[in-house]
């Protein structure tokens, strides 16, 4: 079994491509994908660390699949977990709710005892307001496909060294 557990939902793909992406920087197995909409909330028992991956839609709304998952995250315990947050989004369509959804999903594990790691800084991003941003820094890995695809790569690499540190991998 991998080490860390990767969940993620997507509509338009991009989500699921950076949760890829992800997966092949971690190398060596060390990353299972999980599809929230085909998974169960149980399957993050198997995990010590996790990565949860959610784009913000429209105006500050989670996906779909994680909009049902998250309401089933009651009952589960992250006491002793270790757990990183990304998203996709659009910082210049919607530059008040830039990255909202990480936000969201991070507020509601840390409530149930997950350990956040992997913040990552809000420099170089043009936005107004997010509710995934704590003092400068966001909960996790920003990336923004329609308007900074070229900084995706080098973000995801740096984002994965940095994890493998607070893994302690």
């Amino acid at each position: 079994m991998s080490k860390i557990g990767l969940f993620y939902g997507s509509s338009t793909g991009e989500t699921k491509n950076a949760a890829q992406k992800i997966q092949k920087e971690f190398g060596d197995g060390a990353v299972t994908l999980h599809n929230v909409g085909e998974c169960s909330v149980a399957d993050f028992a198997n995990y010590q660390c996790v990565i949860d991956g959610c784009p913000t839609r429209e105006v500050g709304d989670l996906q779909p699949d994680w909009d049902r998952f998250l309401k089933q995250l009651d009952g589960v315990s992250f006491d002793g977990k270790k757990v990183a947050y990304f998203g996709t989004g659009d910082q210049v369509g919607y530059p008040a709710t830039f990255q909202d959804a990480i936000g969201i999903i991070e507020e509601k594990i840390a409530s149930l005892k997950g350990e956040t790691v992997g913040y990552w800084p809000t420099e170089g991003y043009d936005f107004i307001e997010s509710l995934g941003d704590r003092g400068g820094k966001f909960v996790g890995l920003a990336l923004d496909e329609d308007n900074q695809s070229e900084l995706s790569a080098p973000r995801i690499q740096q984002w994965v060294v940095q994890l493998k540190t607070e893994f302690s991998m």
